[in-house]
C-alpha cells in the first residue's frame, strides 16, 4: 500500500535561495529541494509567490535567472491561483493583524496552507513557523 503524497508549500524565500548562489540559504536549499523530491512531496505554491519570485529574480539577478526559474523550477510546482475569494481572505487577515512586515503574498500562502491542510513549508521565512507551520528548510 502506498502512502498519500504529502504537500509542501514552497515560498519565495526558498525559491530565491535555491536559484541564487549568493543567498545565505543557498546551500541548505540545494540540499532540501532534492530531499523533498525524493520523499515524493507535492510542491505547492501560489501565483503570488510566482510573481514575487520573478520580480525579485528580475530586479536583483536578471532575466537569465527568470528563464532558469521558468524552465527548470516552475514545471515542478503545483501553482494555486489566487482568486478573488482568496485575495479577500488574505487582505482581511492582513488588515486584521495590523502587522507591517507580513506581506499579502504571505497571508495568501497561509490561507492556502490552511485550506489544503498543508503543515510544512519549504521556506526561510520565520513567519511560517510563527503561524504554526513546520519549516522543511
Amino acid at each position: 500500500m502506498t502512502s498519500p503524497t504529502t504537500e509542501v508549500f514552497v515560498d519565495t524565500s526558498a525559491l530565491y535561495a535555491l536559484l541564487v548562489e549568493g543567498d545565505d540559504n543557498h546551500p541548505a536549499a540545494r540540499r532540501t529541494a532534492p530531499s523533498l523530491r525524493r520523499e515524493g512531496a507535492r510542491l505547492v505554491t501560489s501565483s503570488f509567490v510566482v510573481l514575487e519570485t520573478v520580480t525579485l529574480l528580475q530586479a536583483r539577478v536578471g532575466v537569465t535567472a527568470v528563464r532558469i526559474f521558468n524552465r527548470d523550477v516552475l514545471p515542478l510546482l503545483d501553482v494555486v491561483w489566487v482568486d478573488e475569494e482568496l485575495l479577500r481572505l488574505a487582505m482581511t487577515t492582513l488588515l486584521a493583524s495590523s502587522r507591517r512586515k507580513i506581506s499579502l503574498a504571505d497571508w495568501s500562502s497561509f490561507a492556502i496552507m490552511r485550506e489544503r491542510g498543508i503543515v510544512r513549508a519549504f521556506a526561510y521565512d520565520e513567519d511560517f513557523a510563527r503561524q504554526g507551520f513546520e519549516l522543511a528548510a
